[in-house]
């Protein structure tokens, strides 16, 4: 096994990295325990602030850091172990195994650590949290929710003050006092969304003494594949108030009536749909015999095909939910509602329409951001997650990060069956039901995964028609989802929740209580179902991982079917020609193949988005980051108003006489930052409408998308820097004085009534030209064939 480590070290495989030196660490701290055991309190705080280097090594430190992380400077490594070690076991009750160390070790190395579920990463992750923090760097813990930051942030508090550590957390009630404060500890948690939308929010500071964020220094992600993956391409916007229309009703109640192949046809995706000839000439005549093909009837012809891709290819229950009469997009990763998450505003006020709701604000983008760009800010990058492995490539590539793999306190003994395949969906639900009911009638618990809103409530009715009562945990209940699944070991529970609700909450056997935890083991544990397998094997194994937990008995079998959305979607042109059993299933190495390789194909165009959309926010951020810079220097400097001085200095000279030279200096600042500003938004919107229409003009001349963005993309941003000093002069040349100061609005400085943040749902209709996703799919049909 050692030998074989190191070749695929010196191969540079993923999930390599060698452990050896943090195990040696790790024996060392072991020899200081017994020490430590002897201190007070108050001396074991003092042992921990001795760790601190002082003020110019933590700087020298800091400033050796690479863009993954640093090796581990001057810190004692062995004595934080020993330390930390100690203060857990006397401020939470619990003494880190060897294996947590591990962890703690190869996140303050800067790694994305990789430990089993139920394996304590809380706990390794706040210890890494506080190293980074004795080493003086300011640290914020992401996570994926309001509640994980929450939770965490008081559950190691305890542990946090005996190590001399300050902590805090950011949610989305946090008032701007209570973030400042928050982001002044050493440690902050908070949601990965809520700092991007405080970053986003300071980047329009008018004052110096406004921004809430500090500089970046280390970022610590918990669920790392989750949002460094999951969520990376999923942008975080700043919007501020518009006059935009809002979707007309007629065109929902128009598309509500065409007839599916007669009046349109979608692709075999189900990514896109287009009018046919024939309904074409129906919108034509219901809107009074208009050309819809003319240059008069542009927006026209765009709100019909948004109100039709909102009708036919956005599914109630499925991609979004309703729920206090609001549209309420689900998350496709996690199977939850994705908060503070819409489409683009077009798409968001046509589901609206079709559902017959109020339509929400809409707005211009001030400025976004993507969860990408957003950690790649941090100069020191690590993280934990219990399935990195299967997408360290990705983190390489896009972030680099390397995977350590920490094995488990106690070796997983869980038995995960082999997949059982059906003919239909009909035949798989009904054999669903019925392993279910064996399970139940034994007190085995059962932990079900569907992929979706809509499939866990049809489960759910057959399993009530059944005569079995459950648990559903799905969107429409997640404030409950944590309580629910901790609950999802006790004996004769059935859970049923989509994908990875309640990830980060434990499942013990025997529940909470652990009653009848004797019982349960002598069943087999903890029973794990999923209805289907995911668009990637690493959601399969996050939902496996419930199971078996600290060397816990458990089980877990996905049931598949030739119907699955993945099979229609990523191999509809394999042939199966095994005959199914009475009861549906197919025993066939064949079938099985075909569902394993729609879902690598799957694996395969979801890699090659990311990487599609990677290469389009490189430039971007780098606009971005020269917009800032210079932005950084209006707000905190006198560079507006030398700039107002030396180009219009007659009547800077006549201001100043009357207003005063500290008044006409902070006048020409928010002239000057209030055209920056605008001059960004303005130059977002052209590259959304660019991006948009490349592809189409690009492939129809067979030219790179990427190449011709850029070639468009790049002027345009040069030329933005100059655009807003020309129009901040201008404006400053019409600026009056009076003895009551600088009138600003008379000006026409007028910024957005009301701002507010979201995310933007990723096209679901493909960021790429269809022509061209379907290009991809077919070449990872292809490749997946040949391998």
């Amino acid at each position: 096994m050692a030998l074989r480590d190191r070749f695929r070290r010196l191969v540079q495989k993923p999930g390599t990295v060698d452990l050896a030196p943090s195990k040696a660490v790790v024996a060392e701290a072991a020899t200081r325990e017994e020490r430590l055991r002897e201190l007070s309190d108050a001396e074991l705080t003092t042992a921990a602030a001795a760790l601190r280097p002082a003020p110019a090594a933590a700087t020298l430190s800091a400033g050796k850091a690479g863009t993954s992380g640093s090796p581990a400077g001057e810190l004692d490594l062995a004595e934080l172990c020993a330390v930390g070690r100690e203060a857990a076991r006397r401020a939470l009750g619990e003494r880190p195994f060897d294996v947590q160390l591990l962890g703690t070790l190869g996140m303050l190395s800067g790694h994305i650590v990789e430990m089993a579920t139920g394996e304590g990463k809380t706990l390794a992750g706040a210890l890494a949290a506080a190293g980074h923090a004795l080493r003086g760097r300011r640290v914020h813990v992401m996570s994926v929710n309001d509640y994980l930051a929450r939770r965490d942030a008081e559950w190691m508090g305890p542990l946090y003050e005996l190590l001399g550590v300050s902590v805090g957390w950011v949610g989305q009630s946090s008032t701007p006092e209570e973030r400042r404060k928050a982001y002044a500890a050493d440690v902050t948690y908070a949601p990965v969304s809520e700092v991007g939308f405080d970053l986003l929010r300071d980047r329009l500071a008018t004052a110096p003494d406004e921004p809430v964020l500090p500089e970046p220094e280390v970022v610590l992600i918990d669920e790392a594949d989750s949002v460094l993956v999951d969520e990376a391409m999923v942008p975080l916007v700043l919007a501020g108030a518009s006059e935009h229309d809002p979707a007309d009703p007629v065109y929902a109640d128009l598309v509500r009536r065409l007839r599916p192949g007669q009046h349109y046809a979608t692709d075999e995706e189900g990514r896109n749909v287009q009018l046919t000839s024939a309904g074409a000439r129906t919108v034509e005549r219901e809107l009074g015999g208009i050309d819809l093909y003319s240059s008069d009837n542009t927006d026209t012809l765009v709100a019909v095909n948004v109100a039709l891709h909102a009708q036919v290819l956005l599914q109630r229950d499925v991609d979004y939910i309703v729920r206090d009469g609001a549209v309420k997009l689900i998350s496709s990763s996690r199977g939850r509602v994705a908060l503070l998450q819409r489409w683009p505003d077009g798409l968001q006020a046509a589901v609206e329409a079709k559902e017959a709701l109020e339509t929400s604000a809409s707005g211009e983008i001030l400025d976004s951001i993507t969860v990408q760009e957003l950690i790649g800010r941090y100069p020191v990058r690590c993280g934990m997650t219990g399935t990195a492995l299967a997408v360290a490539g990705q983190l390489r590539e896009f972030y680099g990060l390397e995977i350590a793999v920490i094995p488990p306190n106690r070796p997983c003994v869980r038995v995960d069956e082999p997949d059982r395949l059906y003919a239909t969906s009909t035949d798989k639900e009904v054999a669903i039901v019925e392993e279910i009911a064996a399970a139940h009638a034994t007190g085995r618990p059962v932990l079900v995964g569907t992929l979706d809103v809509a499939e866990s409530e049809r489960l759910a009715r057959r399993l009530e028609r059944a005569g079995l009562s459950c648990v559903v945990l799905n969107a429409k209940n997640d404030a409950e989802e944590a309580a629910i699944i901790a609950e999802a070991g006790a004996a004769s529970t059935i859970t049923v929740s989509t994908q990875m609700a309640g990830r980060g909450t434990d499942i013990r056997l025997g529940g909470t209580s652990a009653a009848d935890a004797e019982r349960v083991v002598e069943l087999g544990g903890l029973l794990v179902i999923g209805t289907g397998r995911y668009h990637s094997s690493r959601l399969d194994d996050q939902l496996r991982g419930r199971a078996g937990r600290q060397g816990d008995p458990g089980g877990s079998v996905f049931f598949t079917s030739l119907e699955d959305d993945l099979v229609t979607q990523y191999a509809p042109d394999e042939e199966v020609n095994a005959t199914p059993a009475s009861d549906g299933r197919l025993k066939d190495k064949n079938a099985d193949w075909t569902v394993g390789h729609a879902q690598r194909v799957a694996e395969g165009v979801e890699v090659e988005i990311h990487r599609n959309t990677w290469r389009y926010n490189q430039l971007i951020g780098l606009q971005r980051r020269e917009v800032l810079a210079e932005r950084g220097q209006l707000l905190r400097g006198d560079h507006a108003g030398r700039l107002m001085a030396e180009r219009r200095a007659d009547h800077h000279a006549e201001l100043v006489g009357i207003a005063g030279e500290e008044a006409v200096a902070e006048a020409a600042r928010q002239v000057a930052l209030f055209h920056l500003d605008r001059c960004w938004t303005e130059h977002l919107a052209y590259l959304a409408d660019l991006r948009e229409g490349i592809h189409l003009r690009s492939l129809g001349r067979g030219l790179d998308p990427l190449v011709e963005f850029n070639r468009e993309a790049v002027p345009a941003g040069k030329k933005l820097l100059g655009q807003a000093v020309e129009r901040a002069i201008d404006t400053f040349t019409t600026l009056t004085a009076t003895p009551d100061g600088i009138d600003l609005t008379a000006a026409g400085l007028q910024r957005p009534s009301a701002t507010w943040t979201y995310l933007v749902h990723d096209n679901p209709f493909g960021g790429l030209d269809e022509r061209a996703l379907r290009g991809l799919i077919n070449m990872f049909r292809r490749n997946s064939r040949r391998t």
